[in-house]
């Protein structure tokens, strides 16, 4: 699921990109998940390198490779290396401009396994990093971002990080009370619902805003209006202490990201 909610922002800024009247470019979408791909790797690469003390006391993560001693830190520092040397070679492919502004995505990536040490808000950095791109598929087809599109674009794909990964957290919030990992469900516990139910309202009118800046039609708001029935129903069917539930709302959401591409796509035809 999450190389999905990675790659989905990056296909949404394709598609609103693409010139009126012609389908996105294939080969980009095709660049776009093999990067994807590759950085979802990394990330998971780098999070259990700073989590690897954390993992072992925890059911659900103890028998990740370097909790549970399968392979040495220098071994993975390897492996790292080969994931974004990699990356960085679907990067070289694009233009300058979005060579710079996909590397200035690294710092986010190597910081984001710190910040649930440090604040209560681990899923807004979350957001920042796996929705950059929603930024880069716009600059890698233009040549530069459409901040009007771009920003709103950002913010909605922000808006809906915070909205599945406080879900999804709330599946270890028990183990993380023990440990003395921060989260968003942990912030907010019993008032969870109102939360979400404010990121959901701020993520439709990012989506509003950005398809009236690039002048969408009736399929990609018809979207919007289904995102929003898609995403009410989880929050009004969620049940936060039933980790079984938050993980099938959580996975749900590759249908709220898919359902915005084919907006998208209808709506450019």
């Amino acid at each position: 699921s999450g190389t999905w909610l990675l790659y989905l922002p990056c296909t949404w800024s394709i598609g609103l990109a693409t010139e009126p009247g012609c389908l996105p470019d294939w080969h980009m979408l095709s660049l776009f998940g093999v990067g994807a791909v590759l950085m979802r790797g990394a990330g998971c690469t780098i999070n259990d390198m700073w989590d690897r003390d954390y993992d072992k006391k925890v059911a659900r993560t103890a028998s990740r490779p370097l909790a549970a001693g399968d392979i040495s830190t220098f071994h993975s520092f390897v492996f790292l290396g080969g994931q974004l040397s990699l990356a960085l070679c679907v990067l070289m492919c694009l233009n300058y401009y979005s060579i710079v502004l996909g590397a200035a995505s690294l710092s986010l990536v190597i910081t984001y396994p710190l910040m649930k040490r440090i604040t209560y808000w681990p899923q807004l950095v979350l957001g920042f990093t796996f929705n950059w791109g929603a930024l880069l598929g716009w600059s890698a087809i233009k040549g530069s971002c459409e901040w009007s599109v771009c920003l709103p674009l950002y913010l909605a794909g922000v808006m809906w990080t915070l909205v599945y990964d406080t879900i999804y957290a709330h599946q270890d919030k028990r183990d993380d009370i023990i440990i003395g990992v921060k989260s968003t469900a942990l912030q907010f516990k019993e008032d969870t619902k109102q939360w979400l139910s404010g990121f959901s309202l701020a993520m439709l009118l990012s989506l509003c805003v950005a398809g009236m800046n690039c002048n969408q039609t009736f399929p990609y708001y018809s979207a919007v209006a289904a995102i929003g029935a898609h995403i009410a129903h989880q929050i009004y069917t969620l049940d936060i202490d039933k980790p079984e539930d938050c993980w099938k709302k959580f996975a749900s959401n590759r249908t709220v990201g898919v359902l915005l591409f084919i907006g998208i796509v209808l709506g450019n035809l």
